[in-house]
């Protein structure tokens, strides 16, 4: 049986009169990849926000490997080990490849005894760096300036930091949005192999993408969850179908 790596109760999330993330209960399992679907304004990215701390709940639990981090900020939970990557590319424009990941791989290291340490000598965040160019596919772009790459090397960049920041969860909100179907292709393969390592919790609206990689689905309708299953049995469910997915779900199945 899977351990159990994060789950919610009942989380929910109020701005004024409007629910945007209602009473969902939610379990993520160790070296799975959990996609979350729904139409626009369903709540999905909301969700993240509260899963990663950018946002604390109304009411509701989270709790990742049995400890409770309900409301911890960001910074906290990414100490505690969930990486987050965000719609629009969130990167250094004005460093290389490797500078970025240095900067996510330096941001682990322990500031006491290390402030006046050269980084020239810090080899251990060298180490770091390297393994996470390497997992996320660009090691051979180590010293290109993050400018002068194409959008999904910049895409696989941000994957490679949040790699050095030494996860167990990641969260990837549409990792693929504004790809060609060569690159999401690439970053399909990328995502399947991360999952032998880390869990993942996916918000992707390429359902060819999703269907390919999700080991379980949970869909989710005005901030409430609908159905959680596997592949086929979301394909075939027909409130999903009428929900959401419609005939793209219809020609899936």
């Amino acid at each position: 049986m899977s351990k159990l790596v994060l789950k919610t109760t009942g989380l929910t999330k109020r701005f004024g009169g409007l629910c945007a993330v209602d009473g969902v209960d939610l379990e993520l399992k160790q070296n799975e990849v959990h996609a979350i679907l729904g139409p626009n304004g369903a709540g999905k990215s909301t969700l993240v926000n509260l899963l990663s701390g950018d946002l604390a709940p109304t009411e509701g639990t989270v709790t990742l490997e049995g400890r409770e981090i309900t409301g911890l900020p960001s910074h906290k939970t990414s100490r505690l080990g969930i990486g987050r990557s965000y719609q629009k590319t969130n990167i250094f424009p004005g460093l290389t490849c490797g500078e970025n990941i240095w900067l996510a791989a330096q941001s682990r290291q322990p500031t006491s005894l290390r402030f006046f340490r050269p980084a020239s000598r810090m080899d251990d965040v060298r180490a770091l760096m390297e393994a996470s160019l390497s997992r996320c596919g660009l090691a051979h772009r180590a010293d290109t300036p993050a400018t002068a790459m194409s959008y999904g090397e910049q895409r696989q960049l941000e994957i490679g930091m949040m790699l050095a920041t030494q996860p167990r969860l990641l969260l990837m909100d549409e990792p693929m949005a504004g790809m060609g179907q060569e690159e999401s292709e690439m970053l399909v393969e990328l995502i399947k192999t991360l999952a032998h390592d880390y869990t993942i919790l996916l918000i992707e609206h390429d359902m060819d993408a999703v269907f390919a990689v999700a080991h379980r689905l949970t869909v989710m309708v005005n901030g409430r969850v609908l159905e959680t299953g596997g592949p086929d049995q979301i394909r075939s469910s027909i409130q999903v179908q009428e929900a959401y997915l419609g005939s793209e779900a219809r020609s899936l199945a």
